[in-house]
């Protein structure tokens, strides 16, 4: 059996750790310390028992991965850890995990989210304190504090804005730090913000003042509109909106999973006729119609303070909810103006990151449940496993801890986490 090249593009951490592993293997057996060159042959007990016996190990662990005759093939520790590398069925270039993030949007925050977290968790309070930090020049009140001190500010879109990109960053740079890298980042409207900054795309202080500033200049429109879920297919509702000129379509989250936003008079004449068609229609508790023709009136002043934002290209695979899709643009104050009143194309976006990016995992990342339903649909049965980092209020420390347990799941877990 010919030596096969070596694959360049294979996760190097990964193969790190499979070397320590047939590392602390060999030396059960043998007794002796092993260096991964020196061929198992030249130690006098490395006979066909313990071939067998490392086989047998490497079969529990990894699955089937060698034959028993490829351990005298690539008779060393380094040849052997490499050989399995390549045949191992999980994908290469992303280790155990490829792990995508998705960062909700605006209506999943409540007063004292992620509170358990900052008090129980040291990274946690670190990244949101930094996160407030940035942020609090323009609040002018410490999101922290608004958070922690359960004050119901939070659902005033001035603070809400800053509060849950905080908490969104804190979040990611959380499970950054314990070793989960994504392969790829989507965010619903607000969430964009905090996907952008973990993809390289925007500073943590320019997205933070984009922001801040977003949420105030919102903060001042008229609240004279509103936000309507329905069950509406995304062609449906487009003949609809196309005579409510006060109407637009706001999100879709999946096939029938429509979101419209604006005047209310028109969106209860939408109502009617959809529920006229037997589909269902939900008001949604909001200050203002997001995404929608509405919000027209505050671009310009927004605009004005993002063009001179530095922003760039993403250095994670960054799928926009603006196009539908991946982009590799750079992500300048045009983007973010055009992103005011444009549609979350939240299903577009996430069925070609589930495509492109074959993630054995999403993780929606935000204070609570929002995108995972929507997600596991899409995904099916022969899916990525879709995980939360917060289930609702009361996540804590212990829920995260769990949720990186399942990040890490694999025999090379803390061999890949303290890479």
């Amino acid at each position: 059996m010919s030596e096969p090249q070596h694959d360049d593009t294979h996760d190097d951490s990964f193969g790190a750790a499979q070397r320590e592993w047939l590392t602390e293997r060999l030396t059960h057996y043998l007794g002796v310390p092993v260096d991964e060159n020196v061929p198992f042959h030249q130690y006098g007990g490395f006979d066909s028992v313990a071939a067998l016996s490392l086989y047998g190990d490497i079969e529990e662990e990894f699955g089937p991965v060698v034959d028993p005759t490829d351990i005298e093939t690539y008779p060393t520790v380094r040849e052997l850890a490499r050989f399995m590398a390549q045949h191992d069925p999980r994908p290469a270039g992303g280790g155990l995990v490829r792990a995508a993030f998705v960062f909700t949007g605006q209506g999943s925050q409540h007063p004292g989210m992620t509170s358990g977290l900052y008090w129980n968790c040291t990274g946690y309070r670190a990244h949101l304190d930094q996160a407030a930090a940035e942020l609090l020049p323009y609040t002018g009140t410490s999101v922290v504090e608004l958070i922690l001190g359960n004050d119901p500010r939070i659902h005033q879109t001035a603070f809400t804005q800053p509060a849950l990109f905080a908490v969104e960053y804190a979040l990611a740079q959380t499970l950054r730090e314990e070793g989960v890298t994504p392969v790829a980042v989507l965010g619903h409207g607000i969430g964009e913000f905090a996907a952008a900054t973990v993809a390289g795309a925007l500073s943590l202080p320019d997205a933070a003042k984009l922001v801040a500033l977003r949420g105030a200049f919102m903060q001042y429109l008229p609240s004279d509109g509103g936000m309507m879920a329905t069950c509406a297919a995304p062609f449906e509702a487009a003949e609809l909106v196309a005579s409510e000129p006060g109407v637009g379509i706001s999100a879709i989250n999946a096939a029938k999973a429509t979101v419209l936003s604006g005047d209310r008079e028109g969106l209860e004449r939408i109502q009617e006729q959809l529920e006229s068609r037997g589909i269902a229609c939900r008001h949604l508790a909001v200050t203002h119609p997001f995404h929608s023709p509405l919000m027209a009136p505050m671009v310009p002043k927004f605009d004005a303070v993002a063009r001179r934002v530095a922003g760039g290209a993403a250095r994670v695979p960054f799928y926009s909810t603006l196009y539908g899709r991946l982009t590799t643009e750079p992500l300048y104050g045009a983007y973010w103006s055009e992103q005011i009143t444009s549609p979350v194309r939240f299903a577009d976006a996430a069925r070609a990151m589930l495509a492109q990016q074959t993630p054995t995992h999403v993780v929606e990342i935000g204070p609570r449940v929002v995108l995972t339903p929507f997600l596991r649909r899409m995904g099916g049965t022969e899916g990525p496993t879709c995980l939360a980092v917060c289930r609702g209020p009361e996540s804590d420390a212990v829920d995260l801890a769990g949720v990186i347990s399942a990040l890490d799941a694999g025999p090379l877990a803390a061999a890949l986490a303290g890479a």
